[in-house]
């Protein structure tokens, strides 16, 4: 059983002779319709573009720098105790 999504937005583009023939040229031997084909591709590159910047990679010495940093118990300075108390204050309030 296939399912087929519901398109419900529609993304008008406007482009040059050169890019529309080469589109509909790519389109072609990819046996899909223009659409189709500028919608996957452009897709497809969100997808590398937002895995990209919405994660972290670090290098295994890093990473264990990072955890270590985490586990370290360090005592609140002046800035972060004041914040403390305004937070209890106000919620005495």
């Amino acid at each position: 059983m296939t399912s087929t999504a519901i398109k419900e937005s529609r993304l008008n583009i406007r482009c040059d002779k050169r890019a529309r023939e080469l589109l509909e040229r790519a389109a072609a031997y990819s046996h899909v319709s223009i659409s189709e084909f500028v919608l996957s591709q452009a897709v497809a590159s969100a997808e590398r573009v937002v895995e990209a910047n919405a994660s972290i990679t670090l290098q295994a010495a890093d990473f264990e720098a990072f955890l270590a940093a985490l586990d370290a118990l360090d005592e609140p300075n002046a800035a972060l105790q004041r914040a403390f108390q305004r937070h209890a204050s106000s919620l005495r309030k």
